[in-house]
């Protein structure tokens, strides 16, 4: 059977065989006391799937209906007679790797299944540090190492905090821009638990003095997930942050992260331009990488020379080349900006403007004929301004430089499957008597949220605030000009998300506080 079969041929082949054929498996019809029993393995490299028992038969979800010997294997196994149901391969694996994600047993249950022995085993084996490497190598810390990470993609956590402590140690997931205490393996296994990521991140397990930092890849129910690594010695040992990033999900376009359609519109009038630099401002963790990536991904193409200079390179454009930031060997922003003008590039990506220095090349490089975009910790558009200013840039050169800045925040979005409407007793201008929220259920782990979105403020430089930015005008004014023609706030984006039941209420007050001192839920 060849793996580019088409439905059609498929179809023919069943109907030959007289088995039924579907396009698609319903889940629902999984018996899981059935899955657990075959090994993952062998369902993905066969393409068959046992579904449910039925009249003394093992229904089969079968990808390749002429493998007569696995499923023979699969009698054997189940000691019972096979029945098929064909239906396309991509599709079978496509349920092995859904269901097999939902019968998998957490990292809790792994740290309740260590038996003493393995304890014990452990315990003995940390009085020897020569024999680190050894030990973890053992059964224990490498399933539950993996049992972490795959729970960890499972609840699409972004981050893994492994944070040794006095006498505990804990294991927590940052889901959705929040931190959730997920396990507390024993106190013994921290060692052993740390040396193993070091080995999967080429570390030096040697040593504990100083941070490190690495990155691996790991296959996580049919999909690949980069992690980078970092390390930090700290009182009670070393502490552990794997950041991760499914390659799965791509870069995703500008309305796709959040932006309204009139937002898109202005966006793409300003990257569409020939030169001028382009900021996107907000705290640490606020999507602006994400957001620089998108705007990327809508200006790649064949005839233009995209260059950018990052720190860390978090996913791979093809067309673009990326440069990543290296201080031991003096490969900085500045240094790294000063060697793209040398590339002849027509657009330039600057991860962040850290100093007056990588600023100034950038405005420099945006007012010779180059479209530069970067970031700035700021928070809001009308103040990366000021910020520019403080850096030691001219007001003269950021007026002619500038073409527009956005500042934007992430709020966790209403989980859809369980999303409910409730009466909003408390009136806010603007928004309607009905809002709604997540009850929690299954689906977002009883949070009431599934994902993240973006709200931003876009502000795009005219002339007459070129005149402004010149003759100093403060944040205030500037943000008060752009407001009377027609810049919608952050707050403004996160009420019309919620009005729209995006978001709640309590999220965009929660990730803008400054901006609503005055209300209180």
């Amino acid at each position: 059977m060849s793996a580019g079969q088409s439905a059609d041929e498929l179809k023919t082949v069943a109907d030959r065989l007289g088995l039924p054929f579907v396009e698609q498996i319903d889940d629902n019809l999984a018996d899981a006391s059935l899955l657990s029993r075959l090994p993952l393995v062998f369902a993905r490299s066969r393409c068959l799937l046992p579904l449910y028992e039925q009249e003394g038969k093992l229904v089969l979800a079968l990808g390749n209906p002429l493998d007569l010997l696995a499923q023979d294997e699969v009698a054997q196994l189940y000691s019972l007679p096979i029945s098929g149901i064909v239906a396309p391969k991509d599709e079978v694996l496509g349920a092995i790797n859904r269901l097999y994600t939902r019968t998998a047993g957490s990292a809790r249950e792994v740290v309740e299944n260590l038996v003493a022995d393995d304890l014990s085993t452990i315990a003995t084996e940390l009085a020897h540090p020569k024999d680190l490497l050894d030990l973890t190598d053992e059964a224990p810390v490498i399933r539950l190492l993996n049992a972490i990470l795959f729970q960890a993609v499972k609840e699409r956590a972004s981050d893994i905090h492994i944070e040794p402590y006095e006498r505990t140690l804990e294991v927590r997931f940052r889901i959705d821009g929040i931190l959730h205490l997920k396990l507390e393996p024993p106190k013994m296994l921290q060692d052993a638990l740390t040396s193993r990521v070091k080995i999967m991140a080429s570390l030096n397990i040697a040593e504990k003095r100083l941070p490190q930092d690495g990155r691996f890849k790991v296959l996580v129910a049919g999909h690949e997930v980069d992690i980078r690594v970092s390390l930090v010695p700290t009182f009670f040992g070393e502490r552990t942050v794997l950041r991760l990033l499914d390659r799965k999900q791509g870069v995703r376009s500008l309305s796709e992260i959040g932006f309204s359609p009139r937002d898109v519109t202005v966006m793409e009038r300003l990257i569409a331009r020939t030169s001028g630099i382009i900021l996107v401002t907000g705290p640490t963790g606020s999507g602006k990488t994400t957001t620089l990536y998108a705007a990327l991904s809508r200006l790649n193409r064949q005839e233009r020379n995209i260059i950018t200079i990052e720190d860390p390179i978090e996913y791979q454009l093809s067309g673009v080349g990326q440069i990543q930031v290296n201080s031991r060997i003096d490969l900085t922003f500045a240094a790294g900006l000063r060697s793209i003008l040398r590339q002849d590039p027509d657009i330039i990506m600057v991860g962040e403007i850290r100093d007056a220095e990588t600023a100034e090349i950038a405005m420099q490089a945006s007012l010779t004929g180059h479209l530069v975009l970067s970031t700035l910790h700021t928070n809001d558009a009308a103040t990366a301004i000021t910020r520019l200013i403080d850096m030691g840039i001219e007001p003269f050169m950021v007026a002619s430089s500038l073409a527009g800045i956005l500042a934007q925040r992430l709020v966790r979005t209403i989980c859809p499957h369980c999303r409910e409407a409730y009466h909003n007793e408390q009136p806010i201008p603007g928004l309607p008597d009905t809002l709604y929220r997540g009850k929690g259920c299954d689906q977002c782990y009883g949070q009431g949220t599934m994902g993240r979105t973006g709200i931003y403020e876009l502000l795009p430089i005219d002339a007459e605030l070129c005149g402004m930015i010149t003759r100093r005008t403060t944040s205030g004014e500037i943000k008060e000009y752009a407001i009377r023609k027609g810049m919608k706030t952050i707050r403004d984006d996160g009420m019309a998300k919620v009005a729209a039941g995006i978001t709640t209420l309590e999220e965009v007050l929660r990730v803008t506080q400054e901006e609503y001192a005055d209300l209180s839920v």
